[in-house]
């Protein structure tokens, strides 16, 4: 039977990892992240979980230590953040390219400088054409679910790519809330055991990313892009049955108070249960105005995307990353060409905020619905603003 237990989020994960009988963890200490792969480690020194850590000396290096265990039919998993992601980025082209089912947590933070610790979404934007599946959760039990979750999905023979789970630095890491933990016996039904089609193995050697000259290597990677946007099956299925077994359900494009709304704010992660409180106020004050959580992040949702917004008359993207020189938030970039050619489109207007942790509150997400409407309705549709909090 679940037991529902209050527990700092970044231990939760920990215990998710516990649920799915990791084989390796791969890990280095980094602000926000550092609880995850201490309670890990942990469970791993007292016996609750028979796993082999290893602790190494940098990011770059537990994600090669990833790459090995993997490779050759291991469980595995590993956490970082900010520019622990970075230094891994090479290696994480690498990971995708092999077909190799690691799991991570990224514990969102900003990218320096000037040096912060707290999180936004710039660390997450920088690696997302590294070929990497992408999941963004809320809370701690979303985080939960979806560690459990990314393994069914990375492990999935349609599937063989790792998997990231984004989660926001502090404002979700460090937080303790009420979480349900699913049984271990009814994880291990719902994840069937790790069986690679080619592992490494000394009796029957295999090659895995050889030199490929330019005849082939086009053709590698666009089938490499195939699989991924093919994932997105995999994904759905999985939180339906997730759904079913355990009672929680979850999509790639999340919809909250969007029935009959002109107005659509869309958010990811955890601000995203700020911005509910904002539209309940909002709709009792009589405002047609609704929120998009997006979810999935890659492979993009185009179809359940435009399908979410098709009524709306505007769309508000809070970006919590900038794109230096380009067109302010990248998330807001890629709405605007998920939507090009369609014919009834909501008028976009972009917003970044949050960045290196600043708070955006109740009243802030208001204001932003209410400007961003405005914006839309006399100006550009290419509308691009900086966000301050007015109180």
């Amino acid at each position: 039977m679940a037991k529902k237990v209050g527990l700092e989020v970044s231990v939760a994960v920990s215990e998710a990892v516990k649920l799915v009988d990791a084989d390796v963890i791969a890990a280095y200490p980094i602000t926000p992240q550092t609880h995850i792969v201490e309670h890990l480690a942990d469970l791993v020194a007292d016996g609750e979980l028979r796993a082999a850590y290893i602790p190494v000396e940098s990011e770059h290096s537990a994600m090669s230590a990833c790459l090995g265990s993997s490779a050759v039919g291991a469980r595995t998993f590993t956490a970082t953040a900010g520019q622990g992601l970075e230094l891994m980025h090479e290696v994480l082209y690498v990971a995708s390219a092999m077909r190799l089912p690691i799991v991570m947590t990224v514990a969102n933070r900003a990218l320096s400088a000037p040096i912060s610790i707290w999180g936004d979404h710039a660390d997450a934007m920088a690696v997302r054409d590294t070929g990497w599946i992408q999941l963004f959760v809320e809370n701690g039990q979303e985080a939960v679910d979806n560690v459990i979750c990314a393994f069914r999905i990375s492990e999935d023979r349609r599937v063989l790519l790792p998997a990231m789970i984004h989660m926001d630095g502090f404002h979700l890491t460090h937080v303790i809330e009420p979480i349900e933990l699913p049984e271990q016996s009814a994880v291990a039904r719902f994840i069937p055991p790790f069986n690679p089609p080619l592992p490494l193995d000394p009796e029957k050697p295999v090659t895995m990313g050889a030199f490929a000259p330019p005849f082939i290597y086009t053709e590698v990677k666009y089938a490499q892009d195939q699989n991924l946007r093919a994932s997105k099956e995999v994904i759905t299925e999985c939180w339906q049955d997730f759904g079913k077994t355990f009672g929680r359900y979850y999509s790639p494009v999340e919809k909250y108070q969007a029935e009959g709304a002109k107005t659509l704010l869309m958010t990811m992660g955890s601000y995203s249960e700020t911005a509910m409180v904002a539209v309940d106020k909002m709709r009792d004050e009589g405002k047609p105005v609704g929120l998009l959580k997006l979810r999935l992040w890659r492979p993009f949702p185009f179809a359940e995307f435009r399908q979410a917004v098709k009524d709306a008359e505007v769309l508000i993207v809070l970006d919590r990353a900038l794109s230096f020189g380009g067109p302010g938030g990248p998330v807001c970039a890629e709405v605007r060409s998920a939507l090009y050619d369609e014919i009834n489109k909501p008028r976009v207007v972009g917003f970044v905020g949050g960045l290196g942790g600043r708070d955006i509150s109740m009243a802030g997400f208001e204001d932003m619905i209410e400007q961003g409407t405005k914006v839309a309705r006399t100006g550009s549709e290419q509308a691009f603003e900086m966000f301050e909090v007015r109180a």
